[in-house]
Order: structure tokens, then C-alpha cells, then sequence
């Protein structure tokens, strides 16, 4: 099962008809094809920092020792 996170074995895959590849192989390629959609949509989504995010503190001209 490759949505499970596993996949399939050596075994498995050699023991499976063409067809059934053929099948496995498709679906597994849609589903990369949606998720890679997925993360250039969401990434066009959000806007990028610039620099580090500073807080509106303004240092004094004296240093307190």
C-alpha cells in the first residue's frame, strides 16, 4: 500500500501482473502529480520575510552598567 506510507515489496511486485503495475504506477503518479500541485498553490499562498522580524524597541543613548 503506497499511501500508507509503505509500499510494495520486491516479491509483491514481481509476482503482479502487468496490467496491475501498469495501474499502481499510474495512480501512484496522480497522486504525486496532485500533491506537488497541492505545495506550488500553497507556497504561491504565503508571502516571504524578509530579514528576521524585529520587535519596535528603540535602544537608549546610555548604557546602564
Amino acid at each position: 500500500m503506497y499511501h500508507g506510507g509503505g509500499g510494495f515489496i520486491h516479491s509483491e511486485v514481481y509476482n503482479m501482473p502487468i496490467w496491475m503495475r501498469l495501474f499502481h504506477i499510474s495512480r501512484i503518479n496522480e497522486h504525486n502529480k496532485k500533491q506537488k500541485e497541492e505545495m506550488e498553490k500553497a507556497q504561491k499562498g504565503s508571502t516571504p520575510t524578509k530579514g528576521i522580524a524585529k520587535p519596535g524597541v528603540n535602544p537608549s543613548s546610555t548604557y546602564n552598567f
